[in-house]
């Protein structure tokens, strides 16, 4: 190859400082060290735009940099996905007519623990219930110390709950089912009076519990597991339910917040067959449990069950 080669000095490059001429190649362009034209801001000195960028300035962070900004978008995205898992948990259930007996509609929630992936969305959904209902942060541990769970169907879900809040789980049993000194609460039914017992030392004083069970119907057994914990010493945050029969009023026998994660059937889905709630019965209650729905509550864990050792 022949010719002069070019030196620097005869042919410096675009934006070097001892080049004041023009650009001799089209292909040229301003390099960052040259100096930005009047018209348009400097990149390397220009701020980020608020609803833009992050807060340091990187590109594909939050809309808002603002830390409200970024806890209601936290929050929206929270209830979008717990929308989301109740609409899967609530396909995964199955109905059965006449079960145990005619004119029992039974709702089978079985099908949630057969399934991985129901299973795994049933319990994602009661964390970010349990979290939006007491403040805590899924995936870390909760100022919630005890889950406790009613025989038979808390049982289910209550222990897998606990270890994703960071929470002990304490059963609450029928009489005779629990060894060592027991706490025990009567409560009246139609035909006669049932017990629960839970453990003396299942929890020290002051802790702070939630109680969870599949379903509230008329509320008597929840109330009388309240009493239950109130005797141990806890402090009772709330009820946390996977299903509510609304019609019922199980709720209003309880004296602390209730959370529901699904309404389940209506008194209206009886009446649309042309039905009445004694042909049409819900969720496994039995005909003595529907009729205790309407008598006043003598005792649901209250002050005569305190007189029974």
């Amino acid at each position: 190859m022949s010719g002069t080669p070019v030196s620097f000095d005869d042919h410096p490059p675009h934006g070097h400082p001892s080049n004041t001429g023009p650009s001799t190649q089209k292909s040229d362009k301003p390099s960052t060290a040259s100096h930005a034209p009047d018209t348009k801001p400097d990149p390397t000195t220009t701020a980020p735009h608020t609803k833009l960028h992050a807060p340091d300035g990187k590109t594909g962070g939050p809309i808002e940099d603002a830390a409200q900004g970024k806890q209601s978008t936290t929050s929206a995205a929270s209830a979008s996905k717990l929308a989301s898992l109740k609409a899967k948990v609530k396909n995964g259930l199955r109905q059965f007519q006449d079960f145990p007996e005619k004119g029992i509609l039974f709702e089978d929630i079985m099908p949630l623990f057969a399934s991985h992936a129901l299973h795994t969305a049933l319990i994602d959904a009661m964390e970010l219930q349990i979290a939006d209902a007491f403040q805590t942060q899924p995936g870390e541990k909760s100022e919630i110390d005890v889950i406790v769970g009613l025989e038979s169907r808390g049982f289910l879900f209550g222990p897998a709950l606990a270890l994703r809040l960071g929470a002990g789980f304490v059963p609450v049993r029928k009489q005779g089912k629990l060894p060592g000194s027991c706490e025990t609460v009567t409560y009246k039914k139609e035909y006669g009076e049932d017990s629960f017992q839970m453990q003396s030392d299942a929890f020290e004083k002051g802790q702070k519990v939630v109680i969870i069970d599949d379903i509230i119907a008329t509320g008597g057994t929840a109330a009388a597991a309240g009493s239950l914990v109130r005797k141990i010493g806890g402090t009772l945050l709330g009820f946390v339910f996977l299903m509510e029969l609304d019609f019922l009023k199980g709720r209003d026998k309880l004296d602390a917040p209730v959370f529901t994660l699904l309404s389940g059937q209506e008194e209206s889905s009886a009446e649309d067959s042309g039905e009445t709630l004694a042909d049409k019965m819900p969720m496994g209650m039995t005909r003595e449990s529907k009729e205790e729905a309407g008598r006043p509550v003598i005792n649901a864990g209250g002050s005569a069950a305190e007189q029974k050792p």
